[in-house]
Protein backbone atom coordinates (compact mmCIF):
# COMPACT_ATOMS: atom_id res chain seq x y z
CA UNK A 1 0.00 0.00 0.00
CA UNK A 2 2.72 2.56 1.05
CA UNK A 3 4.78 1.34 -2.48
CA UNK A 4 1.24 2.58 -4.08
CA UNK A 5 1.14 5.93 -2.28
CA UNK A 6 4.89 7.18 -1.99
CA UNK A 7 6.24 5.00 -4.66
CA UNK A 8 9.15 2.80 -4.75
CA UNK A 9 12.32 3.72 -2.49
CA UNK A 10 15.36 4.87 -4.47
CA UNK A 11 18.05 2.84 -5.06
CA UNK A 12 20.46 2.54 -1.91
CA UNK A 13 24.20 4.40 -3.32
CA UNK A 14 27.00 1.90 -3.38
CA UNK A 15 29.32 1.68 -0.02
CA UNK A 16 32.56 3.57 -1.92
CA UNK A 17 30.50 6.14 -3.41
CA UNK A 18 28.73 6.85 0.16
CA UNK A 19 32.42 6.91 1.90
CA UNK A 20 33.94 9.30 -1.12
CA UNK A 21 30.63 11.64 0.04
CA UNK A 22 31.59 11.41 3.71
CA UNK A 23 35.08 12.63 3.14
CA UNK A 24 34.10 15.42 0.86
CA UNK A 25 31.74 16.55 3.82
CA UNK A 26 34.62 15.88 6.19
CA UNK A 27 36.87 17.69 3.97
CA UNK A 28 34.18 20.81 4.20
CA UNK A 29 34.00 20.67 7.85
CA UNK A 30 37.41 21.20 8.61
CA UNK A 31 37.84 23.96 6.01
CA UNK A 32 35.08 25.61 7.46
CA UNK A 33 36.88 24.79 10.81
CA UNK A 34 40.05 26.72 10.02
CA UNK A 35 38.13 29.74 8.54
CA UNK A 36 36.01 30.72 11.62
CA UNK A 37 39.61 29.95 13.52
CA UNK A 38 41.23 32.95 11.88
CA UNK A 39 38.17 34.87 12.41
CA UNK A 40 37.94 34.39 16.16
CA UNK A 41 41.65 35.10 16.45
CA UNK A 42 40.73 38.29 14.23
CA UNK A 43 38.20 39.28 16.67
CA UNK A 44 41.19 39.09 19.77
CA UNK A 45 43.29 41.13 17.86
CA UNK A 46 40.52 44.06 17.25
CA UNK A 47 39.54 43.60 20.87
CA UNK A 48 42.73 44.39 21.80
CA UNK A 49 43.29 47.12 20.24
CA UNK A 50 40.36 48.81 20.96
CA UNK A 51 41.09 48.18 24.09
CA UNK A 52 44.12 49.98 24.24
CA UNK A 53 42.20 53.11 22.93
CA UNK A 54 40.07 52.95 25.90
CA UNK A 55 37.21 52.03 23.12
CA UNK A 56 35.36 49.42 25.54
CA UNK A 57 32.41 48.79 23.89
CA UNK A 58 33.94 47.65 20.49
CA UNK A 59 36.12 45.78 22.17
CA UNK A 60 33.27 44.03 23.92
CA UNK A 61 31.17 43.56 20.61
CA UNK A 62 34.79 42.18 19.41
CA UNK A 63 34.58 39.16 22.26
CA UNK A 64 30.83 38.58 21.38
CA UNK A 65 31.20 37.88 17.80
CA UNK A 66 34.61 35.88 19.08
CA UNK A 67 31.88 33.57 21.65
CA UNK A 68 29.89 33.41 18.73
CA UNK A 69 32.54 32.01 15.84
CA UNK A 70 33.68 29.50 19.00
CA UNK A 71 29.89 28.23 19.06
CA UNK A 72 30.00 27.43 15.39
CA UNK A 73 33.73 25.78 15.53
CA UNK A 74 32.17 23.59 18.65
CA UNK A 75 29.34 23.02 16.52
CA UNK A 76 31.66 21.79 13.68
CA UNK A 77 33.78 19.67 15.92
CA UNK A 78 30.27 17.91 16.87
CA UNK A 79 29.61 17.53 13.14
CA UNK A 80 33.17 15.83 12.49
CA UNK A 81 32.60 13.27 15.19
CA UNK A 82 29.58 12.36 13.79
CA UNK A 83 30.42 12.37 9.98
CA UNK A 84 33.58 10.32 11.17
CA UNK A 85 31.44 7.79 13.14
CA UNK A 86 29.09 6.82 10.13
CA UNK A 87 32.32 6.32 7.87
CA UNK A 88 33.63 3.78 10.67
CA UNK A 89 30.09 2.36 10.56
CA UNK A 90 29.83 2.19 7.02
CA UNK A 91 33.37 0.43 6.57
CA UNK A 92 31.97 -2.10 9.06
CA UNK A 93 29.25 -2.57 7.02
CA UNK A 94 30.90 -2.95 3.77
CA UNK A 95 33.55 -5.26 5.11
CA UNK A 96 30.28 -7.21 6.29
CA UNK A 97 29.00 -7.21 3.33
CA UNK A 98 31.83 -8.29 1.23
CA UNK A 99 32.51 -10.98 3.85
CA UNK A 100 28.75 -11.97 3.12
CA UNK A 101 28.88 -11.94 -0.46
CA UNK A 102 32.08 -13.98 -0.82
CA UNK A 103 30.57 -16.77 1.54
CA UNK A 104 27.80 -16.85 -0.54
CA UNK A 105 29.36 -17.04 -4.23
CA UNK A 106 31.63 -19.78 -2.15
CA UNK A 107 28.91 -21.65 -1.15
CA UNK A 108 26.84 -21.43 -4.69
CA UNK A 109 30.15 -22.63 -6.47
CA UNK A 110 30.41 -25.65 -4.39
CA UNK A 111 26.64 -26.46 -4.56
CA UNK A 112 27.88 -26.15 -8.33
CA UNK A 113 30.26 -28.74 -8.37
CA UNK A 114 28.87 -30.76 -6.13
CA UNK A 115 25.59 -31.08 -8.69
CA UNK A 116 27.80 -31.81 -11.36
CA UNK A 117 29.30 -34.11 -9.52
CA UNK A 118 27.85 -37.22 -8.98
CA UNK A 119 28.77 -39.97 -6.95
CA UNK A 120 28.24 -42.70 -9.66
CA UNK A 121 30.41 -41.00 -11.56
CA UNK A 122 33.13 -40.71 -9.31
CA UNK A 123 33.19 -44.47 -8.46
CA UNK A 124 33.02 -45.42 -12.05
CA UNK A 125 35.66 -43.26 -12.63
CA UNK A 126 38.00 -44.89 -9.84
CA UNK A 127 37.06 -48.37 -11.16
CA UNK A 128 38.39 -47.29 -14.50
CA UNK A 129 41.76 -45.81 -13.02
CA UNK A 130 42.23 -48.82 -11.04
CA UNK A 131 41.82 -51.04 -14.09
CA UNK A 132 43.76 -49.16 -16.43
CA UNK A 133 46.78 -48.71 -13.38
CA UNK A 134 46.42 -52.78 -13.28
CA UNK A 135 46.56 -53.06 -17.66
CA UNK A 136 50.29 -50.60 -17.06
CA UNK A 137 51.80 -53.11 -14.70
CA UNK A 138 50.90 -55.91 -16.39
CA UNK A 139 51.99 -53.98 -19.74
CA UNK A 140 55.47 -52.87 -17.23
CA UNK A 141 55.87 -56.59 -16.51
CA UNK A 142 55.66 -58.44 -19.59
CA UNK A 143 58.31 -55.44 -21.26
CA UNK A 144 60.30 -56.51 -18.33
CA UNK A 145 60.59 -60.09 -18.99
CA UNK A 146 63.55 -60.65 -20.75
CA UNK A 147 63.60 -62.42 -23.64
CA UNK A 148 64.39 -66.02 -23.76
CA UNK A 149 63.35 -66.77 -20.10
CA UNK A 150 63.52 -70.19 -18.76
CA UNK A 151 59.64 -72.02 -18.76
CA UNK A 152 58.22 -73.55 -16.01
CA UNK A 153 58.71 -77.51 -15.90
CA UNK A 154 57.35 -80.03 -13.99
CA UNK A 155 59.39 -81.10 -11.23
CA UNK A 156 58.23 -84.35 -10.98
CA UNK A 157 58.96 -85.01 -14.72
CA UNK A 158 62.62 -83.80 -14.23
CA UNK A 159 63.54 -86.17 -10.74
CA UNK A 160 62.29 -89.04 -13.48
CA UNK A 161 64.66 -88.28 -16.08
CA UNK A 162 67.81 -87.95 -13.50
CA UNK A 163 66.76 -91.62 -12.33
CA UNK A 164 66.38 -92.67 -15.67
CA UNK A 165 70.15 -91.12 -16.01
CA UNK A 166 71.78 -92.36 -12.84
CA UNK A 167 69.80 -96.08 -13.73
CA UNK A 168 71.65 -95.82 -17.30
CA UNK A 169 75.29 -94.78 -15.91
CA UNK A 170 75.43 -97.63 -12.93
CA UNK A 171 74.85 -99.95 -15.86
CA UNK A 172 76.91 -99.21 -17.69
CA UNK A 173 79.82 -99.83 -14.98
CA UNK A 174 78.43 -102.79 -14.20
CA UNK A 175 78.93 -103.80 -17.85
CA UNK A 176 82.67 -102.41 -18.02
CA UNK A 177 85.36 -105.30 -17.99
CA UNK A 178 87.28 -105.53 -14.32
CA UNK A 179 90.52 -104.28 -14.26
CA UNK A 180 93.52 -105.72 -11.99
CA UNK A 181 92.77 -104.37 -8.37
CA UNK A 182 95.86 -102.87 -6.82
CA UNK A 183 98.11 -104.31 -4.77
CA UNK A 184 96.67 -104.33 -0.70
CA UNK A 185 98.92 -102.26 1.69
CA UNK A 186 101.60 -104.73 3.56
CA UNK A 187 100.42 -104.22 7.00
CA UNK A 188 103.21 -103.69 9.67
CA UNK A 189 102.08 -104.05 13.23
CA UNK A 190 103.09 -100.81 15.37
CA UNK A 191 106.41 -100.72 17.16
CA UNK A 192 108.08 -102.78 14.21
CA UNK A 193 109.60 -100.83 11.59
CA UNK A 194 111.44 -102.91 9.16
CA UNK A 195 115.39 -102.23 8.65
CA UNK A 196 116.93 -100.63 6.36
CA UNK A 197 119.09 -102.14 3.80
CA UNK A 198 122.73 -100.98 4.32
CA UNK A 199 123.81 -99.43 0.74
CA UNK A 200 126.74 -101.86 -0.91
CA UNK A 201 129.57 -99.84 -1.66
CA UNK A 202 130.64 -100.25 -5.39
CA UNK A 203 134.07 -102.28 -6.39
CA UNK A 204 135.89 -99.26 -7.54
CA UNK A 205 135.27 -97.65 -3.91
CA UNK A 206 136.87 -100.40 -2.33
CA UNK A 207 139.53 -100.35 -5.12
CA UNK A 208 140.15 -96.61 -4.26
CA UNK A 209 140.45 -97.23 -0.23
CA UNK A 210 142.56 -100.39 -0.84
CA UNK A 211 145.27 -97.94 -2.80
CA UNK A 212 144.73 -95.69 -0.02
CA UNK A 213 145.59 -97.99 2.73
CA UNK A 214 148.59 -99.32 0.87
CA UNK A 215 150.33 -95.68 0.19
CA UNK A 216 149.94 -94.87 4.05
CA UNK A 217 151.29 -97.93 5.33
CA UNK A 218 154.57 -97.09 3.38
Amino acid sequence: MFNRLFGKPKQETSALTTLDKLNETLEMLEKKEKVLLKKAAAEVEKAKEFAKARNKRAAIQCLKRKRLYEQQIEQLGNFQLRVHDQMIMLEGAKATTETVDALRTGAAAMKAMQKATNIDDVDKTMDEINEQTENMKQIQEALSTPIGAAADFDEDELEAELEELEGAELEEQLLQPATTAPAAPIHVPAGRQPARPIPQKRPAEEDELAALQAEMAL
